[in-house]
C-alpha cells in the first residue's frame, strides 16, 4: 500500500532470475565496514553502501576500501538528517554536502545518483526537489537489524522469509546494528548463494 501511495520511488527490482541488492546505511565506520567487506567478499557479493557525509570526512580509508572492492557509495545526507523534521532548504544542502564529499573523494557514484533517506523519512516537496537529480532508493526488506531488542535469530529468520528475486535489502554498517547484522549477514547471504542468488549493486 506504501509503494501505491508514494510512486516515483525505487522499492524493488523487477528482475527475471535470481538477483538480490544488498544495501548497507549509515557508515562506513572502521569497526564495523571492513567487517561487511570480509562477508561479501567470500561470497562475492556486491552491495551498495548508502554512506553518511560525516563518515566519509573522518574515515575516508574505509570508504576507499568500499569502491576498491567494486561495491558502491551512494548518498545518505550529510547527517543523517529526519526529513519529516527539516526544512527543505536545510535538508536539500545538507544532501549536497553529502554529494560534494563523494565527489571530493573522487569515487564513482554512477550516472543516476542514489539517494536513501534516513529513516524513509522525507518530505513531498523534499522528494520533489530531489528527484530530477537522484533515484530515490527505498527498499523492500528492512531487516531491523538496528532494534536491540530484536533477537539475531528472528533478525535473519524474518529478512530471509521478505526476500524474493529483485528485493532491495537494508542492513546497517553501525555500531548499533552490530549485533544482529554480523549474526544474520553470513548466514544470510549463505543462504542465498546456497539456493543460486546472486549479489549485485543497485
Amino acid at each position: 500500500m506504501l509503494r501505491s501511495l508514494l510512486p516515483g520511488y525505487t522499492w524493488r527490482k523487477e528482475e527475471q532470475g535470481k538477483v538480490l541488492y544488498l544495501t548497507f546505511d549509515d557508515g562506513p565506520i572502521p569497526e564495523v565496514t571492513p567487517w561487511v567487506l570480509e562477508q561479501l567478499a567470500q561470497y562475492k557479493a556486491k552491495a551498495t553502501f548508502f554512506a553518511v557525509g560525516e563518515n566519509l570526512v573522518k574515515h575516508r580509508d574505509v570508504a576507499e576500501q568500499v569502491v576498491a572492492q567494486g561495491h558502491r557509495l551512494a548518498n545518505h545526507t550529510h547527517n543523517h538528517l529526519r526529513g519529516w523534521e527539516t526544512s527543505l532548504n536545510s535538508y536539500l544542502d545538507n544532501v549536497q554536502r553529502c554529494q560534494d564529499e563523494l565527489q571530493h573523494l573522487n569515487l564513482s557514484v554512477g550516472q543516476n545518483n542514489l539517494f536513501r533517506p534516513p529513516y524513509g523519512r522525507i518530505t513531498l516537496k523534499q522528494a520533489a526537489a530531489l528527484r530530477p537529480d537522484y533515484e530515490l532508493v527505498m527498499w523492500d526488506v528492512l531487516t531491523n537489524d538496528y532494534d536491540r531488542s530484536l533477537k539475531p535469530e528472528k533478525c535473519l529468520r524474518e529478512s530471509i522469509r521478505c526476500t524474493q528475486s529483485g528485493s532491495i535489502i537494508v542492513f546497517h554498517d553501525s555500531l548499533k546494528a552490530q549485533r544482529n547484522m554480523q549474526y544474520a549477514l553470513p548466514r544470510f547471504l549463505d543462504h542465498f548463494t546456497a539456493q543460486g542468488y546472486t549479489f549485485q549493486i543497485l
